[in-house]
């Protein structure tokens, strides 16, 4: 596994598109992470369905097709410098192969943030563009919204990443150690959908694996987990990271799958680490090099997550 094309970082007045390529979006919620980010002083635009919401399906926020068609016509409008996921939920898998990836690449690499269901683009976006992405939290989120820590960070990565190539957990070590690789991942029950789609990787060999989930009872992920085991998915990761596991039921339990799950492979594993669903979520770079450090917390990355 190599790092992947960074695009380049965000300056005051640049333009942002946010997307609903899944679920549907609170009108008051687009309007209070809208507020967010021209506080940054970023000049937000709203792809046409994201207040939409589907006729027959109420979990998604419009067709299929028209929520590819937003997130490409954003994706290649030379004017916009970001793409930013305005929530979760559940869709992405249903509208990624309607996406034209040809055009996509031809636009050239762009700033693109997400997490949750919006693995499925992550991975998207790494075999089929090249292009490191940023898992982290989104325009419509009660995190972005609300929570100071989420805000800081990721803006903080958008507009000065070189203050933010070490990331500093406060968790600790499932397992000790140190490890370089690249950094893929992000919500565990997503990449266990997309193995054997066109869109995913086959292999976390040399990266290092951030996994998550959300609403997943213990023995749920220790299905999911023994699945990534069994497909060898994770033959030659060389670390791993925790983030929230946000009622997914007692820690203990969850721990203790983790563990048993995880504790075999040979690797670094750092519990805690602060990405995901939880409250203040930290926003992690995929596609880079990075050196974890799971006794102290800390995944220090290669070069800034933009140019």
């Amino acid at each position: 596994m190599k790092p992947l094309r960074r695009p380049a970082r965000l300056a005051a007045g640049a333009r942002v598109a946010v997307v609903a390529p899944s679920g549907p979006v609170p009108d008051e919620r687009i309007e209070a992470g809208l507020d967010v980010l021209r506080g940054w002083d970023l000049d937000p635009v709203v792809a046409p369905h994201v207040r939409g919401r589907h006729e027959r399906f109420g979990y998604l926020a419009a067709t299929d097709a028209d929520r590819a068609a937003d997130l490409q016509r954003a994706w290649c409008d030379p004017s916009v410098d970001a793409v930013l996921c305005a929530r979760g939920g559940y869709g992405a898998q249903r509208m990624v192969d309607l996406l034209d990836w040809d055009a996509m690449a031809a636009a050239g690499p762009k700033v693109f943030v997400g997490f949750s269901d919006i693995t499925a683009l992550h991975e998207a976006f790494a075999v089929r563009l090249g292009l490191a992405t940023l898992h982290g939290p989104m325009a419509a989120g009660v995190d972005f919204i609300k929570h100071p820590r989420a805000q800081d960070h990721l803006r903080a990565t958008l507009f000065d990443p070189e203050s933010v190539r070490v990331i500093a957990s406060g968790g600790s070590a499932l397992v000790p150690g140190r490890a370089h690789g690249v950094t893929l991942g992000g919500c565990l029950t997503l990449l266990t959908s997309e193995l054997g789609t066109p869109h995913a990787r086959t292999s976390a060999d040399g990266g290092l694996l951030c996994l998550e989930d959300v609403g997943e009872e213990p023995y749920r992920l220790d299905r999911a987990l023994t699945q990534l085991l069994r497909a060898g998915l994770l033959d030659g990761v060389r670390g791993v990271l925790l983030g929230s596991w946000e009622e997914c039921g007692p820690y203990e339990e969850v721990r203790a799958v983790l563990e048993d799950r995880l504790g075999g492979l040979g690797v670094p594993v750092a519990e805690e680490f602060g990405f995901g669903h939880g409250a203040g979520a930290l926003t992690i770079p995929f596609g880079l090099g990075a050196e974890l450090d799971a006794d102290a917390g800390t995944l220090t990355l290669d070069e800034p997550a933009l140019r």
